[in-house]
């Protein structure tokens, strides 16, 4: 495929932002707000059951075969079996969706949701998947990671934690929300929120799955470190933590400026006991010969075990960076741009999932580099 047509099909693909949480986290507020504000987009929603979120009648303008038109010019529709079927279904309306949210059910693990939008072809002309957020329940979320496994999932899985109902935690039961999400992912923006009154933008068109834009989005991605010891963040800690204030009193906390290696050992929360670790590895130029069969066979044998991967990669003799990422045995990867004069030609890779063996991941990847 030429660049061109690369381009083309990039701009007319419709992002897909894939919502998770569970019931009463807030997903029905945010999913009622893109459905009713005068945010001047079109966006379709689609939902397991209309019923649910209780959009008042007043705002339905016409409904037909499970699909609600709103008075704000946004779509809803309910999932009736085949997700593939409804997402097909809302191409063929007139006129141009400037996003799709897919919600998913409390339990429901986004992997498979988000897997439908790299697996079908005629679904992945069309559109592109954004980013998955994860909604959270500041006050519960204890309880609901002792209960499941799929509530660690989520966070593990998301690029943007809205971080919910924080008016109903102590500013010391937040900070140790804040951690346990922090440890369980490492590199996911959290947005603090009283009835998910997180700003539209940072939530949807996030180009998270974007490989172009993953790094402009996370400048600190992988960022180089003088220390290579296993650290957590305390209360205490000292690393640059960039908080910025908006002027809806909402914080943003970008931790990324620093490694978190593997979780064996630390206890980084005192709320629950995380079963997902994040593996970080660096080193220098890799060979492809031995970097790409290495990488397939990792995500064959892991890949239940991997929830996403990312990383950044330099082959030897290659004059431009190679970003990948992975969902599970799904990777993909290509080139980003140039490596810039004076930038140091070094590979990272970071693995997030459950019972990842670091020390023969790391050695692994070791062995991968070009003599």
């Amino acid at each position: 495929m030429s660049d061109a047509q690369t381009t083309s099909q990039a701009q007319t693909q419709i992002p897909v932002t894939v919502l998770t949480g569970y019931l009463g986290a807030g997903k029905t507020t945010l999913l009622n707000r893109i459905l009713s504000e005068n945010h001047g987009k079109r966006y379709a929603v689609i939902v397991n059951e209309f019923g649910e979120i209780g959009i008042d009648n007043d705002l339905i303008v016409e409904s037909d075969e499970e699909i609600y038109e709103m008075n704000n010019g946004c779509v809803c529709c309910t999932v009736r079996g085949d997700l593939i079927r409804v997402v097909e279904g809302l191409m063929r309306r007139p006129g141009r969706f400037d996003a799709i949210v897919v919600e998913t059910t409390g339990l429901a693990d986004p992997v498979p949701v988000a897997q439908t939008f790299f697996m079908d072809d005629d679904v992945r002309t069309k559109t592109k998947l954004d980013a998955v957020v994860a909604l959270v329940d500041a006050k519960h979320l204890p309880l609901r990671l002792k209960d499941s496994k799929e509530a660690e999932d989520q966070i593990a899985f998301a690029d943007v934690v809205v971080l919910n109902k924080t008016d109903l935690v102590t500013p010391d039961e937040l900070a140790k929300v804040e951690a346990t999400i922090r440890a369980i992912n490492p590199a996911a923006r959290i947005h603090r929120t009283t009835r998910a009154g997180v700003a539209l933008s940072e939530v949807l068109d996030r180009g998270a799955f974007d490989l172009s834009r993953a790094l402009e989005n996370d400048p600190h991605f992988l960022e180089a470190h003088d220390h290579d010891h296993d650290h957590e963040c305390g209360p205490d800690c000292d690393h640059d933590h960039h908080h910025h204030h908006d002027h809806h009193g909402h914080h943003h906390h970008d931790h990324h400026g620093h490694d978190h290696h593997d979780h064996d050992h630390a206890h980084p929360s005192d709320i629950h006991d995380v079963t997902v670790k994040s593996v970080s590895l660096r080193g220098g130029e890799m060979d492809p010969k031995k970097f790409f069969p290495w990488i397939e066979k990792i995500t064959q044998m892991e890949g239940p075990n991997i929830l996403r991967l990312k990383g950044i990669i330099a082959l030897k003799g290659d004059d431009e960076r190679y970003v990948l990422q992975g969902v599970h045995m799904i990777i993909e990867g290509d080139h980003q741009r140039a490596w810039k004069d004076g930038e140091k030609h070094e590979s990272r890779l970071v693995f997030i999932g459950r019972e990842l063996d670091a020390e023969r991941l790391r050695k692994s990847f070791e062995a991968c580099q070009a003599a």
